[in-house]
């Protein structure tokens, strides 16, 4: 791969995790809304709505387009990645990530059911992962692999 192609991945690898990241962190923040206004049957299939949008239409692709650049960049970038121990901790990010985003995808299938027992609370802490993950791949990638 060309330099300039290389920087063209990276650039989509960045601009997939960052709108991935935005569903994570928006995805509990409405939970939070849908699950203390129950009783309020028309606000929640607006809120049920705007769930499933993010969910399958932000969500899913962005969490992709990362995967797959990541891959490329892994395959075609520079070749001591995978030997570097501050980059495996990336990748186990990545695991908990995902493990992460399925865990929003089943909980949105209890709140179009009506059988999600969690709080507003539960997911206002919940939506913290994704911040706290976040910060150990910043980490990661800014300060150990320049150590």
């Amino acid at each position: 791969m060309s330099a300039e192609v290389y920087l063209w991945v990276k650039w989509f690898h960045y601009l997939s995790f960052i709108s991935w990241m935005a569903m994570l962190f928006y995805q509990p923040r409405l939970y939070v809304h849908h699950v203390e206004n129950l009783e309020k049957k028309e606000y929640c299939s607006v809120i049920l709505k705007q769930e499933r949008l993010l969910y399958n239409g932000i969500g899913w692709i962005a969490m992709f387009g990362a995967i797959l650049s990541g891959v490329a960049i892994i395959v075609w970038g520079p070749k001591n990645l995978m030997a570097m121990g501050y980059f495996h901790v990336k990748l186990l990010c990545v695991v908990l990530l995902v493990a992460y985003h399925l865990s929003l995808g089943h909980f949105y299938k209890q709140l179009l059911n009506g059988t999600c027992k969690k709080s507003g609370k539960f997911f206002r802490y919940y939506n913290e992962l994704p911040t706290l993950i976040m910060f150990v791949i910043i980490w990661a990638m800014v300060v150990k692999a320049n150590l």
